[in-house]
């Protein structure tokens, strides 16, 4: 998921109020009714195979919204099979299904031989789904209803958002307070801290955070659509264990992990590992490469990430489906992408002892 557009767009003043006319959360109570038995498991579709797709933000803005004509016809160019959506405010979703531009996306696409693996709420859209107040999490969770009736529309079989924070925490500076984690990199001094408020009650927080989960994994079921929750710092979901966690809590196949192997990285944990705990949960997975201080997001192939290990463990727990390139700004966008491709697609023609091998050797 997006932490900061290449092009530095200020994400104050995102959160404008929701979309007239969007899902209550009394209709999507309604729809529990249909859900899965508590011990069911995410059901397996697709053909076995892994594709590769890059995320839309990549070569248009995350507040730039609809349409995604630009980024799409890159990347088809250069030869991924996928890319992920993002609307950045509630007023974006109706205007993506607006004509003519919902007929031209939809054409476009099928041109293209495009897929859209997962369409992306940006945190300012869903900021509220992290709030103590019950009532801003309900205007939240009509927004993300209603992102998911566009996702239907469009044919993403998957919405997807990083897991909030509490909206309690503060930085003067900061709206995306994912970024704020490293001195002489994102952060302006060199002491780390940000307010935690008087009287603030953990328990009372996720308690919040999964009744609002529930609900929105709720939404998503109701439009036939499945729902990945990303893990970045600071949020209420910082890595598998706390997804965990919250899987034991809300217990519906329809809601996964959108496993993001550079954030997991920069919190010291390895991506590996994260794949084996989520395990039959996992839903979809970003693509990027670390430096080896894990401060920066550098272009494949630059940095320390494991990318043979990501994709040996990705076969040893049976996934298929898609995995997106996410690449925070480089001097050389296509050419950064270009070669992802190149390095993964040939980490999938091997196999296992392939893998292992090249693995060792990296």
């Amino acid at each position: 998921m997006p932490e900061k557009d290449s092009e530095n767009i200020s994400r104050r003043g995102f959160v404008k109020g929701v979309t007239a006319g969007a899902v209550t959360i009394a209709a999507v109570s309604n729809a529990a009714s249909r859900a899965q038995p508590a011990d069911a498991q995410p059901e397996k579709k697709g053909d076995g195979k892994i594709r590769l797709a890059a995320v839309s933000w990549n070569f248009r803005a995350i507040a730039a919204g609809p349409p995604w004509t630009e980024p799409i016809d890159i990347l088809a160019d250069l030869g991924f099979e996928g890319v992920e959506p993002i609307c950045a405010q509630p007023e974006q979703l109706d205007a993506v299904l607006a004509e003519p531009h919902y007929s031209n996306l939809m054409r476009q696409l099928e041109r293209r031989k495009m897929a859209l693996p997962q369409f992306v709420l940006f945190q300012s859209a869903v900021a509220e789904l992290g709030d103590l107040d019950s009532e801003k999490r309900k205007r939240a969770l009509d927004v993300f209803a209603r992102g998911c009736q566009v996702a239907a529309k469009v044919g993403a079989p998957i919405v997807n958002i990083v897991a909030p924070w509490p909206t309690a925490y503060r930085k003067q500076g900061y709206d995306y307070l994912p970024r704020y984690y490293s001195t002489g990199t994102t952060m302006p001094g060199p002491k780390f801290w940000f307010d935690v408020p008087a009287g603030f009650e953990w328990d009372r927080a996720w308690s919040g955070f999964v009744e609002a989960m529930k609900a929105a994994t709720q939404a998503a079921a109701a439009e036939g659509v499945r729902f990945s929750l990303e893990n970045h710092t600071h949020t209420f979901v910082q890595g598998p264990d706390a997804f965990l966690s919250l899987w034991r809590e809300v217990r519906d196949p329809a809601l996964g992990m959108n496993i993001d192997i550079g954030w997991i990285q920069s919190q010291r944990e390895y991506p590996v590992v994260a794949i084996h705990k989520v395990r039959e949960h996992l839903m979809h997975l970003h693509l990027r490469d670390i430096d080896g201080f894990a401060f920066r997001f550098v272009p494949p192939g630059a940095g320390c990430m494991d990318f043979a290990g990501v994709v040996l463990a990705l076969r040893r727990i049976g996934y298929s489906g898609f995995l997106s390139f996410e690449q925070d700004g480089v001097p050389d966008q296509r050419y950064a992408l270009r070669r992802g491709r190149e390095i993964l697609e040939e980490l999938l023609a091997m196999s296992p002892s392939e893998l292992e091998k090249a693995q060792q050797q990296s």
